[in-house]
């Protein structure tokens, strides 16, 4: 077995687990989201809702997953000789995973992954007075 093969194999691998955390969460967020288990929010005390909570749940484990074929990806195009085809193609999957990752991250916390969260902002603000 060579390097190139390895390598496929190993994203093979990263792509499987990729999914596997998509699936798994999906199944083990129902029965959380049933018993009561609410994510933390920055946005405040909300109301417990179950179909809120699934929709958190699920959203983190597909943030999860996403970050694992975007490593898949980035392992398989990068570690193999790369042509400006396969780097190409890689960005355009990286574009698109991420602006889906900020989306799913601003749909869980309420806020963007570069801004503070509100407690935090609160602490400042007090402190610096």
């Amino acid at each position: 077995m060579d390097f190139q093969h390895i390598i496929e194999a190993v994203g093979r691998y990263m792509d499987f687990a990729g999914v596997a955390v998509m699936v798994v969460g999906a199944v083990v967020s129902l029965p959380l989201a049933l018993r009561g288990f609410q994510p933390k929010r920055a946005n405040g005390l909300a109301p417990f809702s179950p179909y809120r909570a699934y929709r958190q749940l699920l959203g983190r484990s597909i943030l999860l997953g996403l970050e694992l074929l975007v490593a898949a990806d980035i392992i398989r195009t990068v570690a193999v000789t790369p042509t400006f085809e396969s780097v190409g193609v890689l960005a355009i999957i990286v574009l698109i995973r991420t602006f889906l990752s900020f989306s799913l991250e601003l749909e869980i916390t309420g806020r963007w992954p570069w801004q503070k969260e509100k407690n935090n902002d609160a602490g400042t603000q007090l402190s610096r007075s």
